[in-house]
């Protein structure tokens, strides 16, 4: 979807495609039919975001084939579907049975991660809308934090200033610019905005930023207001938003709380957990097994639609998302333009519905209430 900015500028709301498992070609085709049309027409809305995952091998398919491009490219425009963002956080196997750490894999001190980059900010400079401003990439924070000896630092760093280069060749090759947002996540080598601060403090401003999750801003307990400015400070732009809330628990040793956390522990994802007091653990269950004290409250990576409370006595992060929403773009400049629904969770929510009927209700549901967040900070739809 498309919103006016008292700016002047749009800003673009999307759902992110990793919900959904396909990783060829063909299973992409298949998900814009099966679920992407069936949300733009619950929204009652011309045109519909997606921040697509291309998994390597779809990548791998598209990018020397100029055919598979434009197909791709047709079925957008048939379904009233536009992208200009992509997820290239995984790289393949999201919705495989055991994802855990693997979605850190390969790291950004390996050359495959910088390959993979580039080869998605290609692509995407080819599907984006004729009108669109420029595209963004979302990826991983550098690395999971073990082990990052300082020979694998040097490596990275090499390659953030191979990504930058060669951001800046495609812009001028194509005139379609992408920039490419590094999303802090707890337990990762860049955990918090302070730790992007310092750890991508020497990278190009102009091609290389933050893409800002508030379910991960909100687990590290961060406040909004002193993120951004931490960012702005460092020269770090929101290259993108990703709108996510955590599951949180505000007296964890409660029995019934206890509980109730139990039943998001699942063997798909990591959910690290950490307390109001800084304390944490890599994983809900180590956390629940006595590996974090339950005298503060926690929160937890687990990505939660936007739309709905979890069951008393659980709560979500949805404050954090707002007051993050508020600071981006409720004031007289946008301070990003790309807008991304992420709860990628549906297929392990407890008592979340299975089929595809209750999936597209979820993601149309969590999209509306972004709709509706967006307007009352003074943005217009205008993409009915």
């Amino acid at each position: 979807m498309r919103f006016r900015h008292p700016d002047g500028g749009l800003v673009h709301l999307s759902y992110c495609t990793n919900v959904h498992a396909a990783e060829d070609l063909g299973g992409l085709v298949t998900q814009l039919a099966r679920y992407a049309e069936p949300v733009r027409e619950r929204l009652g809305t011309s045109t519909l975001g997606l921040g697509l995952w291309l998994a390597r091998g779809v990548a791998t398919e598209l990018i020397d084939d100029d055919r598979a491009v434009a197909r791709l490219r047709a079925e957008l425009a048939a379904r009233g579907l536009e992208v200009v963002t992509l997820n290239g956080f995984p790289y393949r196997g999201f919705q495989d049975p055991v994802v855990k750490h693997k979605v850190y894999a390969p790291d950004w001190s390996q050359p495959e991660r910088l390959h993979y980059t580039l080869d998605l900010a290609r692509l995407l400079g080819r599907l984006l809308p004729e009108d669109a401003g420029a595209g963004s990439v979302s990826t991983l924070p550098l690395a999971w934090r073990t082990p990052w000896l300082s020979q694998r630092r040097a490596a990275a760093a090499a390659n953030l200033d191979r990504l930058a280069e060669g951001l800046a060749k495609l812009a001028a090759e194509t005139g379609r610019p992408v920039r490419v947002g590094f999303e802090p996540e707890p337990g990762c080598v860049v955990e918090t905005t302070a730790q992007a601060a310092t750890q991508l403090s020497d990278v190009d401003g102009e091609w290389l930023g933050v893409c800002l999750d508030t379910c991960h801003l909100a687990v590290a307990f961060e406040d909004p207001a002193a993120a951004l400015g931490r960012l702005a400070a460092a020269g770090l732009p929101v290259v993108k938003a990703q709108a996510s809330a955590a599951l949180q628990a505000d007296h964890p040793d409660d029995p019934d709380t206890r509980s109730a956390l139990r039943s998001f522990v699942e063997p798909r994802f990591l959910h690290q957990t950490r307390s109001a007091t800084g304390n944490g653990t890599d994983d809900l269950d180590l956390a629940l097994a006595g590996g974090l004290p339950g005298d503060s409250a926690w929160r937890v990576h687990f990505h939660i639609p936007l739309h709905a409370e979890p069951a008393a006595p659980l709560a979500s992060t949805r404050p954090v998302l707002r007051d993050t929403l508020a600071g981006l773009l409720g004031g007289p400049t946008a301070l990003t333009r790309h807008v991304e629904v992420e709860t990628y969770t549906w297929h392990v929510l407890p008592n979340a519905p299975r089929d595809d009927a209750g999936l597209v209700e979820g993601l149309a549901a969590e999209l509306d209430w972004t709709r509706r967040e967006l307007t009352v900070l003074g943005l217009k739809d205008v993409s009915a």
